[in-house]
């Protein structure tokens, strides 16, 4: 959990979530967010379930052991899938082109 707090604080930025905002989503208070991005604390197994949903994002990448990030297809019908799945292609290419 060497990132924890880092991940979490970058991860309630691109939310454009506040520390107060995460709080009253988690069931838990202000200060509990801030001590969790400074790493003076460690979230619960519960809690950090919560976090994973919340984020769409798995346990293992909130914990450092992945720097995968998932894409979250939920909600799309197969159609927006595969626009998804062409868009990530272009990308990939487009930046081993940089490369």
């Amino acid at each position: 959990m060497v990132d924890f707090g880092n991940t979490l604080k970058k991860l309630r930025l691109q939310e454009g979530y506040t520390q107060q905002q995460l709080a009253d989503k988690l069931g838990v208070t202000k200060s509990v967010i801030s001590y969790y991005e400074l790493q003076e604390r460690y979230p619960s197994p519960d809690v950090l379930i919560r976090m994973a949903y919340i984020f769409h994002v798995t346990t293992d990448y909130l914990l450092g052991l992945t720097h995968k990030e998932l894409v979250d297809l939920e909600g799309l019908d197969d159609e927006d899938i595969v626009t998804v799945k062409r868009m990530i292609t272009a990308l990939r290419s487009k930046n081993e082109n940089r490369q």
